[in-house]
């Protein structure tokens, strides 16, 4: 363990966070002491600690100098990446996310290391599984892998798929176009996109269908090629469904299907296609699953809290199914209420 005193180089005061929460992070994350001074920041620890703290700083002035402006949720997010991995820098994630987010208004950033290994699966491979619970950045990140693809000319189209469950798919009985039918159920995709592109854009690539949004029903029968297609909410999905949707990718494709097994809207959620998914097509050559945690909750901090409580007061509650297979997957079992009995 050693002292050194680092000195604080003008306009670097942003890197400290709101409260001084990134320099907390850096103290946990690197196992270092920071102490705050007129004349600079004393710093102890191991000589490495000490030179990858440096190193964070050093990133942070270039980045600052060249013009970077990184905001403080998104900072936060890449430093928890830099003290996770020591092979990891500051500049060096600011140029991958500069590079996969041309023609984006927002910077494609992880801001964990589930998240991390998530996008880079999502570049690496043709099928990925995001599953997680709600808020740890599964749609937005797989909408954002999609608008910079086809920014960057390596698809001509864009595919946005969700099974609308609450109507039982019989969109027939709802007024309005198919458009508006569909509307609702898919909201969470208009959002993230209209929050990646100007307005203006978006609705011309929707009247071009160079964004196309439709129900899974209407996959059907379809051969999806030179398309990133996203399938959201995957865990309401039937067997026969999923099955479906997996076979329709075309040449040049690419398919990003995520889900939260704990809030399925089916009547037996043992019975989702994403459930089954997960047994059938583990080990298959070109897919990758992603697994989220509540670590990984990118809203405002007591999502993550509340995430962690419903989790722990679902494993106190659970009723196991005896199902060995799934316990092999780690997939938390959800019990099935028993039917009311009438009365004699």
């Amino acid at each position: 363990m050693i002292k050194k005193l680092l000195p604080i180089p003008p306009g670097i005061e942003p890197l400290f966070g709101t409260r001084d929460e990134n320099l907390r992070l850096l103290e946990d994350g690197l196992h270092v002491t920071i102490d705050l001074r007129s004349d600079g920041l004393l710093v102890e620890g191991t000589v490495e600690a000490i030179a990858r703290l440096e190193r964070v700083f050093y990133d942070f002035d270039g980045l600052r100098k060249a013009g970077v402006s990184l905001q403080n949720g998104e900072l936060h997010g890449m430093l928890k990446l830099v003290v996770a991995d020591p092979a990891t820098t500051l500049r060096g994630l600011a140029d991958s996310g500069k590079q996969r987010s041309v023609g984006v208004k927002r910077t494609v950033q992880p801001r964990s290391p589930n998240q991390r290994k998530y996008v880079e699966a999502i570049e690496q491979n043709d099928m990925v599984f995001g599953l997680g619970p709600a808020g740890t950045g599964k749609t937005y990140l797989a909408v954002a892998m999609a608008v910079a693809g086809l920014m960057a000319k390596k698809f001509s189209r864009i595919i946005l798929v969700r099974p609308a469950v609450e109507a039982g798919e019989r969109l027939g009985f709802l007024p309005g176009s198919l458009q508006e039918k569909v509307d609702p159920y898919l909201r969470p995709l208009y959002d993230a996109l209209y929050d990646l592109l100007d307005q203006e854009r978006v609705d011309k690539l929707l009247e071009r269908n160079v964004i196309e949004v439709a129900p899974l029903a209407f996959m059907r029968g379809r051969t999806l090629s030179d398309a990133f297609i996203i399938m959201d909410e995957a865990q309401n999905t039937t067997n026969e469904q999923m099955k479906m949707f997996v076979t329709r990718l075309g040449t040049n494709s690419k398919a990003v299907i995520t889900g939260d097994l704990t809030q399925c809207d089916l009547p037996n959620p043992n019975k989702s296609g994403l459930r089954e998914a997960l047994r059938v097509l583990d080990g298959v050559e070109g897919i990758r699953f992603c697994h989220f945690e509540d670590v990984d909750v990118v809203r405002h901090s007591l999502v993550q809290r509340i995430v962690r409580a419903y989790d722990s007061y679902g494993r106190a509650e659970q009723i196991p199914l005896g199902d060995p297979g799934l316990v092999d997957a780690g997939i938390r079992q959800v019990s099935v209420p028993k039917p009311l009995q009438k009365p004699q």
